[in-house]
């Protein structure tokens, strides 16, 4: 089963990095392959906020949408990703924000998937990897789009 697991250290408050990550409703303007994303609900759960999204990933010809459940567990600057329908017989991925100091924290990323569908997952699984290869990059430029860039 294709995983991949990354550390990059940005110049970037974990607390915005968590943030930056947690707007899921802004992943199609930056999130490869990320077509679009709709917010089914939105719930409290003690400290952590859960969230339910369908996203389409679309691909030349090829558009898949999955259901996920999104747990935002801000006090734990930690974010889990739990699939729930749709083509892949197993998709999970986790976030997690570290501080290194008031201006810069590493972001741990990891993701483990595997296609329910062998065909789809011959069609689509190099174009994946290499789109989750790029996820952290991705959110780190949208970083300093947002927050702007800082010196190193």
């Amino acid at each position: 089963m294709p995983q991949l697991s990354t550390t990059r250290r940005v110049r970037h408050a974990a607390a915005d990095m968590f943030d930056l990550v947690a707007d899921v409703e802004h992943y199609p303007e930056f999130v490869p392959l990320c077509q679009s994303l709709r917010v089914r609900t939105r719930t409290k759960e003690g400290s952590k906020e859960v969230i339910v999204v369908d996203m389409t990933i679309a691909y030349k010809l090829v558009r898949q949408t999955f259901t996920s459940r999104v747990t935002l567990d801000r006090p734990n600057l930690q974010i889990l990703v739990e699939y729930l329908e749709g083509p892949f017989r197993r998709l999970n991925n986790t976030w997690n924000f570290r501080a290194v100091d008031s201006r810069a924290c590493d972001v741990e990323f990891f993701i483990a998937y595997e296609f329910r569908s062998r065909a789809l997952g011959m069609l689509m699984g190099a174009m994946f990897d290499t789109a989750f290869r790029r996820f952290a990059a991705a959110f780190e430029q949208r970083a300093d789009q947002v927050y702007g860039t800082r010196a190193a």
